[in-house]
């Protein structure tokens, strides 16, 4: 790469505000205050992020009458929730991909639940005026190299075959093009019906407001540091005050959970995105985009992009960063290097917006398993629930994970309790220094692949026979 295009592409960054763009916004709701003394309730709600809202907002539309409790350790969406890039899917699974190869025998079944809880959330949007710029857009997945161009018809003829690719049209390069004008892509899978995107802190707000207006009695700046059974419940201590419940359910996915035995299921992974200023008329008509579909390319190192509701680009991905020891640390949310390395990409994807210019540029800690999709559980004689591993696919399948800890405090065999992937768990990572060396392999086999046609080496094909799943 040239100095001087590296120069031009980096000055686009020097304004950029280290804050995530979502929850720079002068509509912020104030937070409630802090829990003082001692509460009790039928059920506590322990995170304040999409995981705790849906479940305490499911709690109180299942029972009314359900006293329910919500303890966020800071605010409300602060943090994956309110810095992600928006896209809320259908899939349960992350993606088809790894669904039908982890579940091949159930994926009917998780594909129809996943719409199913896609239209209930635009539903809920609707019913609870939730002001997030909801669009049922659809997503684009993305050929950018000639090997990716024939693995995506591969696959497509394979999803056609299996019954699996209603509302998913295959686009060659005009069709692609036609869409959104690069001159990177080769061709592409439109899923037309199973994306919507949508402005995550603003839903994460709605969610507490309709929490709130429901009963839920919601109180933030207050972490939930002890869990523990207290007579026939039990009981969290918080900085302040405690809470008695007879049922709790755990939504603090990325930090460490209160149930300390399924910590090693999950490491936190650092994601990093931009957001250009506003585009022009004819900025934007230089790139089409007129279905404003999301959009994600086919490497393993991917990107993911967007506009946002008044013609900006969410431009994010590439770079998932592991920090010795699972560290989660607010220094680590700004990277310099990896948001210069974005902008690159960003210019080389769309040379038409030369001179555009980014206004915040941030990261944020993605809680990863080893099977890239949410595992659920109980603890404490079933008096406990958890569910976490969404890996950055959570928008949408938080709200299938809600019910899925609702049935399982209610001890009842639904069609979501009787799925193997609720009952089974995935295999837990290693301790350190075993984790950070493997994840360091992982991401540097990656990146080989992609800069190979798409071949897996020895380490990479290892991890694919142990059902370990690290594809993107």
């Amino acid at each position: 790469m040239a100095p001087s295009a590296m120069t031009r592409w980096t000055t686009s960054l020097s304004d950029a505000q280290p804050v995530p763009y979502w929850l720079d916004d002068p509509g912020r709701p104030r937070a409630e205050s802090a829990l003082t003394g001692t509460e009790t309730c039928d059920l506590l709600v322990v995170g304040g992020g999409y995981s705790g809202l849906w479940t305490a907002l499911l709690a109180k539309e299942r029972d009314p009458g359900r006293d329910v409790v919500l303890v966020e350790g800071r605010e409300t969406g602060w943090a994956a929730s309110g810095r992600n890039g928006g896209f809320c899917a259908a899939s349960l699974t992350h993606g088809l991909a790894n669904g039908l190869a982890r579940w091949p025998g159930e994926i009917h079944t998780l594909e129809e639940l996943g719409a199913r809880n896609l239209d209930a959330i635009e539903e809920a949007v609707t019913r609870y005026s939730l002001d997030c710029d909801f669009e049922r857009t659809g997503e684009i997945d993305l050929a950018t190299e000639p090997y990716q161009e024939r693995e995506l018809r591969d696959w497509y003829e394979e999803i056609h075959r299996a019954g699996l690719a209603d509302g998913i049209t295959y686009l060659d390069a005009d069709a692609v093009r036609e869409q959104v004008a690069s001159p990177t892509f080769r061709a592409g899978l439109y899923d037309r019906r199973g994306v919507a995107l949508l402005n995550p802190a603003r839903l994460a707000w709605g969610l507490k407001r309709a929490c709130l207006a429901l009963g839920v009695r919601v109180y933030e700046h207050t972490p939930a540091l002890t869990l523990r059974p207290y007579g026939a419940g039990m009981a969290v201590r918080t900085p302040y005050g405690s809470v008695r419940a007879r049922a709790v359910a755990l939504g603090t996915n990325v930090f460490p959970s209160l149930v300390r035995r399924t910590r090693a299921y999950t490491v936190p992974v650092y994601d990093y995105a931009l957001m250009t200023e506003p585009l022009t008329e004819a900025q934007l008509a230089s790139v089409g985009w007129r279905g404003r579909q999301g959009l994600a390319d086919s490497a393993n190192q991917f990107h993911y992009f967007r506009l946002s509701a008044d013609n900006r680009v969410l431009w994010g991905g590439y770079d998932a960063v592991h920090h010795y020891g699972g560290r989660v640390r607010a220094e680590y949310d700004d990277r310099p290097a990896t948001h210069a390395r974005l902008a690159a990409h960003f210019f080389t994807c769309f040379p038409q917006l030369e001179g555009v210019r980014f206004t915040h540029a941030w990261g944020g800690a993605i809680d990863t398993c080893s099977r890239f999709s949410a595992f659920f559980g109980t603890a404490h004689r079933g008096r406990v629930a958890y569910a976490a591993g969404y890996t950055g696919l959570g928008v949408g399948a938080t709200r299938f994970g809600a019910e899925v800890m609702l049935d399982l405090l209610a001890g009842e065999r639904t069609e979501r309790t009787e799925l193997e992937m609720v009952r089974r768990k995935p295999l837990p990572f290693p301790p350190e220094p075993f984790a950070w060396t493997g994840i360091a392999l992982t991401k540097w086999s990656l990146a080989r692949a992609d800069a190979h046609d798409g071949r897996r080496n020895l380490w990479l094909r290892t991890l694919d026979r142990f059902g370990l799943g690290f594809d993107s």
